[in-house]
């Protein structure tokens, strides 16, 4: 997760949140759905039906007065059956009413998706059940109407048929634009090809207590209910305090709220609390060359206790355990578009070898990771760890059981663990708050003995008011000297702990986030160990690191900024380092490879996790991509993604969503001039590279 500075002033992303306490595919899956005859229930998904009632005789029809059944065949309404999930659909008739239960026994039609619309279907005999699945109750019908009874009370008036039938509407939801068969396979020696996002956190609209977020991956429900604004936000944005601090840098900012059709002002690039990876989305980008999803379960518990709206626990435990619940849930959900248990294309996966069997297959692997700032409980207050060694080795199970292979030890804040890397500028005054209201203390730096060096800090006092407000009142605030920093703390005897348990489950040691000093110490033992499972997945190391870090066999990817160099902000803190951009910085990573090593190159997109995705270049009204292009595989050919009634365009709109991260990397062939092909190759060789790492630690 990544604070990153506004785009309009010097408010930094959390400032405010602690003061104020705080050719194509279109609707349907691009793969046909499987008959009925293969599966009875799952098979009927985005399938066209009519409604019969078995023991009249007669067909539903929709009349100005509700539904009745007492029709033809040919006067029937005609239903596309919606997936809300395995085993559960939806009705959603011709003019885009849908079948629902009502107050009492009633049944009505309804525009609005709601729960009451979600049905559980049982199959016996060619015969189905309709339950409520919010309620228990049974679709009945009686004198030619339905009605919602108790389980049982109408055992004859519950059976029905569905009848295949054409004219169906089609059920809402985003395009992919996308023609032509994903990879499949692997090369001629097992080769792995396509990209790798070694950072995206698909399940962020549960962290921080879970009301920060506007948006979730997916709802039963569907797309109208799954990306709608917060509540919070009003009807012109105005009122979304954190929104518009963080990603605007005024509190008196505004945008459309209204979602779907329109999404006239989100996603955004550089919109922070908005959803970026709902299910569509990641399905263009696998089908545009994604072989592996790594998806971080982040949370952060002081932000949470400051912000004033949650509806869920701040617990970083609690809410990893929730969102690897819900990506398995996201899983069944894209199963059950495609006609059941194991057909989708997003697969869970917690080794390498189910890895390349996904990718033999040609769908998408999804891994599990970590990024919480006190992993297991193991904070430390006041200098005293509030965990111990029976704490993180019960942790470290539990998680591995969840299927967690990756991990980020220490993150925004000290912790049991060892030292944290300094957010810097003025959002590090604020981060720097929230480490004294988490541990007691505010970072404590020192000048660096060595070349690499944690980020530039600013000294608390000449931060914002808005920061100082947040602490308590007569605090002794630090200042800290000119010159490269380090955080004094490093790797704690619990932190080697933590390492070696990590590394006795073969599980993956992410060092992004660590202090110089913990860093060092924690390559040191891997070093030790000759242990390769190591890897740097956003940007958030020094990158002196990068070639310990190959020399073991481990991997690098970048964070998916901008791949043109930035300068720096407006009165951004002078000492902060201007961004060289993407390409830049890949041909530096690329120098520092190790030989005896399979190369390839991944990114960290930390989409979701309060960090911008990437503008548009610079010149890309002169020079832009051009739609459609052809994938990097030459297997599929990528039109401008539409959703609703907007159409989204890398050159003006840059990653407004994860749906265009494969038009980014293609631009990448523009950004990077003479070493165009390289780039594109040495990316397609990421999901690989990756592969190998795991394989060579796995257990």
């Amino acid at each position: 997760m990544t604070f990153a500075a506004p785009r309009r002033s010097l408010v930094p992303a959390l400032v405010l949140a602690l003061a104020l306490g705080v050719s194509t595919a279109g609707a349907a899956p691009a793969t046909a759905p499987t008959a009925p005859g293969d599966d009875p229930v799952f098979g009927l998904a985005n399938g066209c039906y009519a409604l019969r009632s078995e023991q009249s005789g007669h067909f539903t029809r929709l009349t100005p007065d509700g539904y009745r059944v007492d029709a033809r065949q040919g006067d029937a309404e005609t239903f596309r059956v919606h997936a809300a999930q395995l085993g559960r659909f939806m009705f959603y008739g011709r003019g885009g009413e849908m079948l629902a239960h009502g107050g009492g026994n009633g049944i009505v039609a309804t525009r609005d998706a709601t729960p009451a619309t979600d049905w559980t279907l049982t199959h016996t005999d060619g015969v189905y059940s309709l339950t409520a699945t919010d309620n228990g109750n049974q679709l009945t019908t009686h004198d030619g109407r339905l009605y919602s009874s108790e389980p049982g009370l109408d055992p004859d008036g519950g059976r029905f048929t569905l009848v295949p039938a054409s004219g169906c509407a089609d059920f809402p939801d985003s395009e992919v634009n996308a023609t032509g068969t994903p990879l499949s396979g692997t090369g001629p020696n097992g080769e792995v090809r396509g990209f790798i996002d070694a950072h995206v956190h698909l399940d962020a609209n549960l962290f921080i207590g879970g009301d920060v977020h506007c948006g979730t991956p997916f709802d039963p429900q569907g797309i109208t209910v799954a990306l709608r604004d917060c509540p919070d936000h009003g009807t012109d944005g105005l009122p979304a305090l954190l929104e518009n601090v963080i990603s605007h840098g005024t509190p008196f900012e505004q945008h459309d709220t209204t979602g779907w059709p329109t999404f006239e002002d989100w996603p955004a690039h550089d919109s922070l609390t908005h959803e970026q990876t709902y299910y569509r989305w990641v399905e263009r980008a696998w089908r545009g060359g994604l072989r592996i999803f790594t998806n971080l379960l982040v949370n952060n518990h002081v932000l949470c206790e400051v912000y004033p709206l949650k509806s869920g626990s701040c617990n970083d435990m609690d809410t990893v355990r929730a969102q690897a619940a819900q990506a398995h849930a996201v899983q069944d959900y894209i199963d059950a578009q495609y006609g059941g248990p194991g057909r989708g294309w997003f697969r869970i996966v917690s080794s390498p070898e189910e890895v390349r069997q996904v990718a033999a297959a040609g769908k998408l692997a999804a891994t599990l990771g970590i990024e919480v700032s006190e992993p297991f409980g193991c904070g430390i207050r006041h200098g005293v760890a509030q965990c111990t060694e029976a704490d993180v080795d019960r942790g470290l199970d539990e998680v591995y059981d969840l299927g967690v292979r990756q991990m980020i030890v220490t993150h925004k804040f000290d912790n049991a663990f060892g030292g944290v890397r300094f957010d810097s500028g003025v959002q590090g005054v604020a981060v720097n708050a929230g480490n004294f209201l988490g541990t007691g203390r505010f970072w404590e730096a020192e000048p660096c003995t060595t070349a690499e060096h944690d980020n530039p800090l600013l000294s608390v006092g000449d931060g914002p008011a808005e920061a100082l407000a947040a602490l308590p009142a007569g605090v002794t605030t630090p200042v800290y000297p000119e010159g490269p920093l380090c955080n004094v703390r490093g790797l704690t005897p619990l932190g080697e702990h933590m390492i070696r348990g990590m590394t006795d489950r073969g599980m993956i040691v992410d060092i992004d986030h660590m202090s110089v000093k913990t860093a060092d110490a924690t390559l040191r033992i891997l070093e030790d160990a000759g242990y390769s499972g190591v890897v740097s997945s956003h940007s958030w190391s020094d990158p002196l690191f990068y070639q310990r870090i190959y020399a073991l066999g481990g991997f690098v990817a970048l964070y998916a900024g901008q791949l043109d160099p930035q300068e720096r902000e407006p009165g951004q803190d002078p000492k902060a380092d201007r961004a060289p951009g993407f390409v830049a910085a890949w041909r530096d990573a690329r120098a520092q490879r190790s030989e005896d090593y399979y190369f390839g190159f991944g990114y960290g997109a930390d989409t979701n996790g309060f960090g911008p995705q990437a503008a548009p270049r610079k010149d890309a009204a002169e020079n832009p991509l051009i739609y459609p292009y052809t994938t990097f595989d030459g297997g599929t050919v990528m039109d401008r993604q539409r959703t609703g009634e907007r159409v989204f365009d890398l050159n003006t709109d840059g990653v407004a969503q994860y749906g265009l991260i494969p038009d980014w990397i293609a631009d990448m062939r523009t950004a990077a001039g003479p070493d165009s092909d390289r780039i594109i190759e040495d990316m397609s060789r990421g999901a690989e590279a990756y592969l190998q790492m795991w394989e060579r630690v796995a257990k």
